[in-house]
């Protein structure tokens, strides 16, 4: 049998084996790694980091399989050394038994993932390394706690005091335009044409969260409309040419779509600082900006209707707005969070659940997600901070009068 076959078979066992095919004075990836945890000099370092990052380019989904659980099982903690350590260091506390007990409690794992961001470009690598991890961890859950390492330095990396916004318009490199496309994860971007009408009028913005190491690849983005009043319908929204002047009365900043662009960065949160960024941004340029709203999806909202409402549903006295108000504010999961994505997102960065409209999205992929129906959170910059709080340490969901007496109304069948 091929060499594959032994890899698999090692799989969650201690890997012995090389990942490739050693040649004469060739080195494996596990001892260029084990090299470079040993390495003091910068250079050296950089050369071992190099290679090990091309030899992991290289890899089949079987290699990368190994190579991970190489990661999981030889670079883990030692739980009795850092038993002792910290003993030791309860007993003494000085620096050198306080350092002692750190350098145990760091898996060699994590140092292993900083020492190759030594290579330029390596960041935007490690990211698509995790992406790969993060497929892996679902079918091999043992692999959780290197992810864990993976999510605990990429926090740090990529915290705000790094990341850069930046205005997207028309004028935005190509590459750049290319990217709003590709990662536009709410209501596609068709055409050239398409987001020519999502950046070009005066009455549309764009921003996007950026990080040095990565200046090509956006990390988050979102598009913005700028209204009268709050709209309640994606394909009006879209639809409308309205062109903002001097004498404009537009005082509604509309966030209709927020797309993360970045896989191998889920867990780390962008979205409370862009808003809060692009808020004040549009404040400073707008000064007759009175209301911060979305209008967004209810992506689950036809999932939960079919199970957790479906006695609900049936129900004729029942109409869509006051099951959709009902959902938002009632359907949960076990951790007693919502169970709506878009609605912990919202609700996680301090908005409240304000209105929900039937046929706001007659697409194709709306009438399937939640039979057209969208909703407005609303960002009330004076109550942002309360909002969050509440929600994040009591799971309390702030809402309008309007979606508490719709949810109110809905008959819930037993």
């Amino acid at each position: 049998m091929s060499k594959f076959v032994d890899i698999l078979s090692a799989v969650f066992e201690k890997p012995q084996n090389w990942i490739r095919t050693k040649e004469k004075n060739e080195q494996s990836v596990y001892d260029l790694i084990n090299e470079l945890l040993g390495a003091s000099g910068e250079v050296k370092g950089v050369t071992l980091a190099r290679e090990i990052l091309n030899y992991y380019s290289s890899f089949s989904p079987e290699e990368k399989l190994s190579f991970f659980n190489y990661l999981c099982v030889e670079l883990d903690i030692v739980p009795d050394d850092i038993r002792k350590k910290l003993d030791t260091y309860e007993a003494n506390k000085t620096k050198i038994n306080y350092s002692a007990y750190m350098s145990a409690a760091e898996p060699k794992r994590q140092e292993l993932i900083r020492k190759l961001n030594q290579v330029p470009a390596a960041t935007q690598k490690l990211v698509e390394m995790r992406c790969d991890l993060l497929k892996l961890v679902k079918k091999y859950p043992k692999l959780a706690a290197v992810d864990l390492d993976f999510q605990h330095l990429f926090a740090s990396w990529f915290n705000r005091g790094f990341l850069v916004l930046q205005k997207i318009n028309w004028q935005s490199p190509a590459n750049i335009l290319e990217k709003i496309i590709q990662y536009e994860a709410v209501h596609e971007i068709k055409s050239w044409k398409d987001l020519q009408g999502r950046l070009e009028p005066d009455n549309r913005r764009c921003f996007a969260f950026f990080h040095p190491s990565m200046p090509d690849e956006p990390l988050i983005f979102v598009e913005v409309a700028l209204t009268y009043g709050i709209p309640n319908s994606i394909q009006d929204l879209l639809d409308n040419e309205q062109t903002a002047d001097e004498n404009s009365s537009l005082d509604t900043a509309v966030f209709y779509s927020i797309s993360n662009c970045q896989f191998g960065l889920a867990g780390i949160s962008f979205g409370n600082f862009l808003i809060k960024q692009v808020v004040e941004d549009l404040t400073s340029e707008f000064g007759n900006l009175k209301t911060f709203v979305t209008l967004s999806p209810i992506p689950l909202f036809q999932s939960w209707l079919e199970s957790d409402g479906a006695k609900m549903n049936k129900d004729e006295t029942n109409n869509l707005s006051n099951l959709a108000a009902f959902y938002l504010l009632n359907g949960k999961r076990d951790d007693g969070l919502p169970f709506d994505p878009v609605a912990r997102f919202h609700l996680g960065n301090g908005a409240q659940v304000h209105a929900v409209h039937e046929n706001a999205d007659i697409s194709k992929k709306g009438i399937k997600q939640s039979q057209g129906m969208m909703v407005n959170y609303l960002y009330d910059p004076s109550v942002i901070g309360i909002n969050h709080e509440k929600f994040v340490s009591e799971n309390i969901i702030p809402a309008s009068a309007e979606i508490i007496s719709l949810s109110k109304s809905a008959v819930k069948i037993d």
